[in-house]
């Protein structure tokens, strides 16, 4: 495998791919209202202001949902497959896909690891210790 290209023509996931390459779980929290969300948009979606800033999560949170993927959506993951794909409810309030050890369970306590996959690094869960 190549080294990771967490690169994105979006500006405002360029800096959430730049984070996960380092190992952060980032997400927007709005400094009017203090809503949080993710994914990083640029706007506040409670709100509407567009005074919102990257916070760093503590990579804690419990899964929400979780599903194994035995056919990927390309041939180039089929390497990868099988792999699970989870919801997980981050402890700063906000819900996110990403990666996950297919042993987890819905309800299960996880903390995020950085993984690679295909080209890039991404958020893995696993359970916590």
């Amino acid at each position: 495998m190549t080294e990771a290209t967490n690169v994105s023509a979006d500006p405002i996931a360029r800096d959430w791919w730049a984070g996960i390459a380092e190992g952060r779980i980032g997400y927007e929290a709005c400094t009017d209202c203090g809503a949080a969300q993710f994914y990083p948009r640029g706007h506040c979606t409670a709100c509407g202001s567009a005074k919102v800033a990257m916070r760093t999560a503590a990579g804690t949170g419990t899964i929400f949902s979780i599903t194994v993927v035995h056919r990927p959506p390309s041939a180039a993951l089929q390497p990868f497959a099988p792999y699970a794909i989870a919801l997980v409810d981050l402890d700063e309030g906000v819900r996110m896909m990403a990666h996950a050890d297919p042993s987890l369970a819905i309800g299960a306590r996880v903390r995020a690891t950085v993984a690679p996959f295909g080209d890039r690094a991404v958020p893995r869960f696993v359970a916590a210790a």
